[in-house]
């Protein structure tokens, strides 16, 4: 999983004529991105960032030099690789890392996989896709999800709608 990209942002639009951009961010506010100086693989190298004090941030990347080319990156999403964040303590993990993951019950059988994490304040909700399209949610307790691995995930058969 090491090597799997992690998206901190994403550019909402471009930000004045000079090639700003703003940015809705994914992490724990814009002190998570100014570690970083280069994203996606080196294609966009930050040399500016500041809180935009409405929860995003504005950022001036190097190669972008005028509104248009900003403007050119709406929708872009900024990702940098996992081992290029902070060592996880025991117990976190990255939503990045659920994403995808297969979902079986304690039996084996094969529900879905994961297609969101969502955290409304008291715990992680995993939002699960049926192979027929349908989805349903479980929260992210022992007593819903006893365990789970790089592999795959094992939901408790109750909490399978």
């Amino acid at each position: 999983m090491q090597d799997k990209p992690v998206t901190l942002a994403a550019v909402t639009g471009a930000h004045g004529v000079t090639g700003e951009v703003r940015l809705k961010l994914f992490g724990e506010g814009v002190e998570t991105l100014k570690p970083h100086k280069s994203f996606n693989e080196g294609a966009l190298t930050l040399s500016k960032i500041r809180s935009d004090n409405k929860g995003g941030a504005v950022a001036r990347f190097a190669e972008v030099t005028n509104r248009n080319e900003a403007e050119a990156l709406r929708g872009t999403v900024l990702t940098v690789p996992q081992q290029a964040l902070p060592a996880l303590e025991e117990g976190e993990f990255y939503y990045s890392d659920l994403l995808g993951l297969p979902v079986v019950t304690e039996t084996g059988e094969a529900i879905g996989s994961i297609c969101a994490v969502e955290n409304f304040g008291a715990t992680e909700i995993i939002e699960i896709e049926k192979p027929d399209g349908k989805k349903f949610m479980a929260p992210l307790t022992k007593q819903a999800v006893p365990e789970w691995d790089s592999e795959k995930l094992t939901i408790n058969s109750d909490f399978v709608t």
